[in-house]
This record gives C-alpha cells, structure tokens and sequence, in this order.
C-alpha cells in the first residue's frame, strides 16, 4: 500500500513539475510574433554557452515540430552546425521593453542560401529544404498566435559576386513586397543587417554594392531599417559573427525595431 501511494505522489510531482517546465503559451492571437529570414548568421553560427540554453521569461520559439517552446539555442535548425543566433538578445530586450507581452519567435533562416532561393517553389539543394515556401508555412502556423510585428532578415554572403551583386537590390526589395503580401501585413518592418566588417577580411567591388543595397533601404523602402555591424568580430571562420557580437547584434536589431515601430 505504502508503495502504491508513492507511486501516485510520484506521478503528482511530474505531472506538476510537467506543467511548471512547459512554456507558458498565451491566449491566441495575442503573442508579438517576429520571423527570423536570411543565411547563416541569421541563423546563428556563436559557440553555445550556458546562458544560451537558460529559458528566458514570456520568450518562446516555433521549434521544428511547430510547436511553442521555450527560446534557447540553437534556435535554428538548417544545418548541424546551427548554434548561437540573434533571435534570444532580440527577444529579451523586447521583452524588457514590454513588460506582460510574450514574444514569439519564428526561425526560419537558412544557411549558405542566395536570396534567390527565397523565391516561392525553389528547392535548395545544400539543406534538402524550400527557404521560402518553409518559412511562409511556418509564419502562417504561428499566426494562429499572435501578430507579426516584424521580419528580421540578414543576407548577401553568398550574393556578393560579380555576376549576382548588381541586381541584389532589386530582388531584396521584390523579397519584401512578396513578404508583407504572403503574409497579409503591408506595414510590417523590415530589418536587414549589415555584412560582417572584418579587418582581416578586405571587402570587394560586389560585397560593397550589397552592403549598398542594405544601407540605402530605409530611403527606399517604407518602414525599413538597416542595422550596422561596426565592431563585431567573426569567429575565426572570417565568416560568421562570434557569440558575444551575434548577442550585440541582436540587441542593435532591437533599437532598431523599437525605433521603427514607434513612428507612425
């Protein structure tokens, strides 16, 4: 008998601890959603540390099940190799700026891909996935749940060649009005991040005409910003950003948005 009723306080226990472990999902449609787009350094190359893995409160993620949980890194799964992003020092201190608000954050980056393959249909070879067809699909689940209030892109590695860099700009715009349509929001802000400036990493005639197409944005297009990468450092791949500079960068996509969406 005795052991009988250990059993069942044993199952209580779990069932409580269950619920106390599960991310706490508000009613639906009143998350503040943000989608994460782009390659690599979207999706986050930094080196795991613990505090990368500690949940932050009323921050969730669409994991790749499609279900909410908790935001921890890797938050991206387009390769092996995904690790420490941007997304979780975004998501925290637009938490800290929101009190109450849960956040809802939409991964959807791919690693290594042109911003040709974020067209509808395309199949990229490299990660067996469709960029863009698997992250409209993904935002439309995780409208069931909230409001997009924002698409964080970071992109034009693999656009900054002779042959693909002039008609970058084109496309990047093209890519946000085709966006804000799928996803029925035309006045959703866009925030595109800066390529990385490393020292030991001269930059070419096409990696500057990218970065022009980024920097130039908000004159262009409404309700954009661009987010410098002045003083982040790589991790020692000469590629991706190192973990302390991908925190940084997240909180600089932070006060961008912040700024952005409190304009009229």
């Amino acid at each position: 008998m005795r052991r009988i009723v250990l059993t069942l306080l044993g199952i209580a226990v779990l069932a409580t601890t269950g619920v106390a472990q599960s991310p706490a999902v508000p009613a639906t449609g009143s998350m503040d959603l943000f989608l994460l787009v782009g390659q690599s350094n979207m999706a986050g190359r930094g080196r795991v540390e613990s505090q990368d893995t500690a949940p932050i409160p009323h921050v969730l993620m669409l994991d790749r099940q499609r279900t909410w949980v908790p935001a921890v890194d890797p938050m991206h799964f387009d390769k092996p190799i995904a690790g420490v992003g941007l997304g979780r020092s975004f998501a925290a201190r637009i938490a800290d700026s929101h009190p109450g608000v849960t956040i809802g954050l939409i991964p959807a980056a791919v690693g290594g891909s042109p911003i040709d393959a974020w067209q509808p249909g395309v199949y990229y070879e490299p990660t067996k996935s469709h960029p863009w067809d698997d992250a409209i699909a993904r935002a439309r689940v995780a409208l069931a749940s909230g409001t997009l209030k924002a698409i964080l892109w970071h992109q034009g590695e693999s656009d900054a060649t002779a042959d693909l860099a002039p008609g970058y700009e084109a496309k990047l715009h093209d890519l946000i009005a085709r966006l804000r349509t799928a996803l029925d929001a035309p006045d959703v802000p866009f925030i595109v991040g800066q390529l990385g400036q490393y020292p030991d990493v001269p930059w070419d005639a096409s990696r500057r005409i990218v970065d022009a197409a980024h920097r130039s944005l908000p004159g262009k297009v409404r309700r954009t910003a661009f987010v410098s990468s002045d003083g982040l450092v790589h991790g020692g791949d000469k590629v991706h950003f190192d973990t302390p500079s991908l925190r940084e960068l997240g909180h600089r996509y932070a006060d961008a948005y912040l700024s952005l969406s409190a304009r009229p």
